[in-house]
């Protein structure tokens, strides 16, 4: 059984709630709590909220950081909020966000592995308030970045807080894996697809925001999902050690560098089993 901290700006992109999803309906995995993180963090824990009440599970949400660490706030609408109408899901969201992410991971010392599938910010801000923690990780997994180096891209996650990805990913941890953009954009399905194959009680609310998504996009890409899954079935990626840094020039802030390096901390997936992902994927909601 693996204990599971979840960090997400569910809301946005709807990758989010897919992967949320995907968690709940694993039976090993024991998902301690989620954290909301970017513009209307709130809100986007009402969302987080409607996919576990949908499966009959109280885990614990909290609202977290609202705004980037330094800079101006890139990522301000919710729009999947538009579909909690139509689903139950908590209202309030007492406590901080780092607070419970420090009480929960200092009360479990090297078992929590942190899956952080959103910009860094309250990752960045529990590390600040307690050096000791990034140590006290069994592991920390991240979609962020991008690790191609003939393209300028700086990916989403890392390019919306700059400054919390550099002290994430400089952070002492003892193990920390990352799925970039230029692995999980090849997990894609089209929208037809995914209304056909999202019609599992767990997954139907993820398919109510997904239309909204479908409103300005005609695929599902699985970003977050992949990352999700390496921490039960890490052999549908390869793998890469080496070294991660920001590179925090303005004109490319939150861009990722690479250096391969054998006796490096760091892993980053550099190829994937598509077939497999599916496979594995929809085999936790059967």
């Amino acid at each position: 059984m693996s204990q599971v901290l979840l960090d997400t700006d569910i809301g946005s992109d709807i990758d989010d709630a897919v992967c949320l999803a995907y968690l709940l309906a694993r039976h090993d995995c024991d998902l301690l709590g989620i954290t909301t993180v970017t513009g209307q963090p709130e809100t986007r824990a009402k969302l987080a909220s409607a996919v576990c009440k949908n499966a009959g599970r109280k885990i614990p949400v909290f609202a977290g950081a609202s705004e980037p660490l330094r800079i101006k706030q890139r990522q301000t609408d919710v729009q999947q909020a538009k579909a909690l109408e139509k689903w139950k899901h908590d209202k309030v969201f007492p406590g901080k966000a780092v607070d419970f992410l420090r009480q929960i991971i200092r009360q479990n010392p090297g078992e929590i592995t942190l899956l952080c599938i959103g910009p860094l910010t309250n990752i960045a801000a529990l590390f600040m308030s307690d050096a000791e923690i990034p140590s006290l990780l069994k592991s920390l997994v991240l979609m962020c970045g991008n690790f191609q180096p003939e393209t300028a891209v700086t990916e989403w996650n890392a390019a919306v807080d700059p400054h919390a990805a550099k002290i994430v990913f400089d952070a002492p941890v003892k193990t920390l894996k990352c799925v970039g953009w230029e692995i999980t954009s090849t997990v894609r399905m089209p929208a037809s697809e995914v209304r056909e194959r999202f019609k599992t009680p767990l997954l139907r609310p993820v398919l109510d925001m997904a239309e909204y998504w479908f409103n300005n996009a005609g695929e599902i890409t699985f970003h977050d999902p992949l990352a999700g899954m390496m921490i039960f079935e890490d052999s549908i990626c390869e793998f890469e050690k080496g070294k991660i840094e920001v590179d925090m020039n303005p004109e490319f802030a939150g861009k990722t560098l690479w250096k391969s390096d054998r006796a490096g901390k760091h892993e980053i997936a550099r190829r994937v089993d598509i077939l497999k992902f599916f496979k594995y994927f929809f085999s936790v909601f059967e």
